[in-house]
């Protein structure tokens, strides 16, 4: 059951204060529940929103994978957690709309009409930026372990990964940097893109939020975390298409997640 944890100092833009409450595992399972229940409750609009997020993923895997970017194949797909929070937006929305009991339609879902809106296309520019160094320093790390050579197959980069210790080095400081990358993410925006659709804020307090939420949710944010992750992965397996379930309902959870964290 949520707990109110603490309150902060209003926004300029709204009258009350902002609360952090204090949640556990349960309201996590309730979160994907509610989750589930908004993605059967409107699946076509929801697959309709991903889909392209799968399509895009395979025109890049083709192309990473048919050039000299082969090494950045794994960094690209884990680098799609980062901006993940961004993508979904729409998802966000459309929880809203149901929650409120507002019709669901393209219509209603004018989100370039929101007032946050500007603090939207801000945070998603930050995350994108985040995303692009994230591959910079992927791409830095092969080239300091392996050097400039790029392998000439798929089959020759994964020999060169698993049976060498110079692979196993790869993996351990790779995992280490992007876990480090993935955490800021993370805390930045666990709930601060549900909350500029819902209030008229600047994205300095959204973000300020979420770092409050995570700060006084640890454990169940880093649970929150890997189950974001494994269901990324899960979705990821088979050629990214599983991508179009698990987008949607970890997306329409991540609103409830911020409803049940965040409150006036």
């Amino acid at each position: 059951m949520a707990i109110e944890k603490t309150a902060a100092a209003t926004d300029a833009n709204i009258d009350h204060p902002i609360v952090v409450r204090t949640i556990c595992a349960a309201d996590l399972r309730d979160a994907l529940a509610k989750g589930f229940d908004d993605f059967k409750a409107m699946p076509t609009f929801a697959l309709f929103l991903v889909i392209i997020y799968p399509i895009i993923g395979l025109i890049l895997f083709r192309v990473v994978f048919e050039s000299d970017l082969l090494p950045l194949a794994f960094p690209l797909i884990a680098g799609f957690t980062l901006i993940g929070p961004f993508a979904a937006i729409g998802l966000y929305e459309l929880s809203r709309l149901r929650e409120q009991g507002l019709p669901i339609s393209w219509e209603a879902m004018k989100l370039h009409r929101t007032p946050s809106f500007g603090a939207i296309v801000t945070l998603g520019i930050v995350l994108t930026a985040i995303f692009f160094i994230w591959l910079g320093t992927a791409q830095a790390i092969y080239d300091l372990i392996f050097g400039r050579a790029v392998p000439v197959s798929i089959a020759e980069f994964a020999r060169q990964v698993f049976t060498t210790s110079a692979g196993w080095e790869l993996i351990f400081v790779g995992c280490g940097v992007g876990f480090v990358f993935a955490a800021v993410v993370l805390t930045i925006s666990v709930v601060s893109f549900p909350m500029l659709l819902d209030q008229n804020v600047g994205a300095v307090t959204a973000v300020r939020t979420s770092v409050r939420a995570v700060l006084a949710n640890p454990t169940t944010m880093a649970m929150w975390g890997l189950v974001v992750t494994g269901g990324l992965v899960i979705g990821a397996l088979p050629f990214l298409v599983g991508l179009a379930i698990v987008l949607p309902v970890l997306g329409h959870s991540t609103w409830h997640l911020y409803r049940k964290v965040v409150g006036y």
